[in-house]
């Protein structure tokens, strides 16, 4: 799990261990579990934007998408992510969590969702890319940071698992995450996860 960028099938564990697959299914599911980590309120430049996550299905694509999980991630420019499984999309659930995880004052960057609407009211620096009128970036501004980072998920998923149940993707997202934020580290990605589970 920690040598592979996109992820390891629980077969490929059961092939390479002698395991049974079960046994390599709970094992990996366990170790992904205890690899969510609780950052510090995010602060500078911070990316907002939700994605959908499942397997394929015809229908509507994007927002409201059927048999799909949204997802709501928060990138801090050369910094860290938080990605969230969460059960919608609304004001609701979104705008609370960006209240508890991004401190007041700080430069927030989101597509024209009408969700974030509120965020200067809420006491931050907000900035809108224009996706719908096909404009990705206006010098500074953009969400190409955290779309990154929903390419690369969602490419492991697919490639690797091809399809995820709702009820475990949290686990999967806090592997991917955890492997996007150490990318850097000079610790090796083994010595990483292993702290992970010492610590827990």
């Amino acid at each position: 799990m920690a040598q592979t960028r996109g992820g390891i099938s629980a077969k490929q564990i059961q092939r390479e261990t002698g395991v049974t697959y079960k046994t390599a299914w709970r094992i990996r599911n366990l170790i992904r579990r205890m690899l969510d980590e609780d950052h510090d309120p995010f602060s500078g430049e911070v990316e907002l934007d939700e994605t959908y996550v499942g397997g394929r299905a015809h229908g509507k694509r994007g927002r409201g998408a059927e048999k799909k999980t949204p997802v709501f991630g928060e990138a801090q420019r050369k910094g860290k992510l938080k990605v969230i499984a969460v059960p919608d999309t609304k004001s609701k659930t979104v705008l609370p969590i960006v209240n508890k995880t991004v401190e007041k004052g700080t430069q927030v960057y989101t597509d024209e969702y009408s969700v974030y609407d509120r965020l200067t009211s809420m006491g931050y620096y907000h900035s809108r890319v224009l996706h719908s009128h096909n404009i990705y970036v206006i010098g500074n501004v953009h969400t190409n940071t955290v779309e990154g980072f929903w390419s690369l998920c969602k490419n492991g998923v697919r490639g690797v698992y091809h399809s995820v149940s709702p009820k475990y993707l949290q686990a999967y997202l806090n592997e991917y995450a955890f492997r996007y934020n150490h990318r850097n580290d000079e610790r090796p990605m083994f010595d990483s996860f292993l702290r992970c589970m010492v610590i827990r």
